[in-house]
């Protein structure tokens, strides 16, 4: 990221839902003190949206008033950033890009005990089995700052945590 202000980065955590994105977000934000945005709850906050998807039972996000909410927080840095989709945030505001991923048995279990049912659950299932959210991550940011890591666990989302705070202990400013 060329001619970068921030003192401290932003980080992205994507993946579909139900593999971790909020337990390993804010587990991180109280291990460095970095700041937990979890784009679902701004968007039901601050009524981001333009409407509800009957077939999928959520908001249809607003993604450019999303993104005008951010604008500040994230050229100041020291943001994690939770959400399901990653494609319409700009580059410029990430550091690091995690895909976090889970194996579809642990996956269909947790969004079944969530009451996802029918084409939710499925297209939930889909999109990790066909790994679009790494394959979206990756077009849109550059390939060295994103990575994939397993999330299946208390102990994946615990290493996890631990390799991300190393990574922003060592993380510089660019000059």
């Amino acid at each position: 990221m060329a001619q970068n202000p921030r003192k401290k980065p932003n980080i992205l955590i994507t993946g579909t839902p139900g593999v971790g994105k909020t337990t390993t977000s804010s587990l991180l934000a109280d291990a460095t003190q970095l700041r937990h945005i979890n784009i679902g709850e701004l968007v039901k906050q601050n009524n981001l949206y333009d409407g509800w998807d009957e077939d999928f039972h959520c908001h249809v996000i607003n993604e450019d008033l999303v993104c005008d909410e951010l604008e500040d927080m994230m050229e100041e840095g020291g943001n994690i950033v939770d959400y399901h989709g990653c494609d319409f945030f700009p580059q410029r505001w990430f550091d690091r890009v995690v895909v976090l991923q889970t194996n579809n048995s642990v996956l269909y279990d947790r969004l079944s005990n969530r009451g996802y049912m029918g084409t939710k659950l499925s297209n939930n299932i889909e999109c990790e089995i066909f790994q679009v959210l790494l394959e979206e991550a990756k077009t849109s940011y550059p390939e060295e700052i994103v990575i994939a890591l397993q999330s299946d666990s208390v102990d994946d989302i615990s290493r996890n945590v631990g390799m991300l705070t190393d990574w922003l202990r060592n993380w510089q400013p660019a000059s």
